[in-house]
């Protein structure tokens, strides 16, 4: 669990920091200073997604170890249930 926690966590603070990037450079080279927040959301999702991909390949890897080891041990009690059902 707290593998998930951390990487959504900082997957979240990606986003944010990606929105104020972007925000920022649009209201930069925006002549009316207005920004319409649609667009550099859609840009900092796309972006922050990409850049995820590598920046957080670590935490990615971790948690899906974490998941793999609780599928793995759920499969294991599955099997081992069955087994003792043909027992009987």
């Amino acid at each position: 669990m707290k593998e998930f926690l951390v990487y959504t966590a900082l997957r979240i603070l990606l986003f944010i920091g990606m929105v104020g990037l972007v925000v920022g450079v649009w209201t930069l080279l925006d002549d009316d200073g207005e920004v319409n927040l649609l667009w550099p959301v859609v840009i900092a999702f796309a972006l922050s997604g990409v850049a995820s991909y590598y920046v957080l390949n670590r935490q990615r890897d971790a948690f899906a170890r974490k998941v793999e080891e609780r599928a793995a041990r759920a499969s294991a009690a599955f099997e081992e249930r069955r087994a003792r059902e043909d027992q009987d």
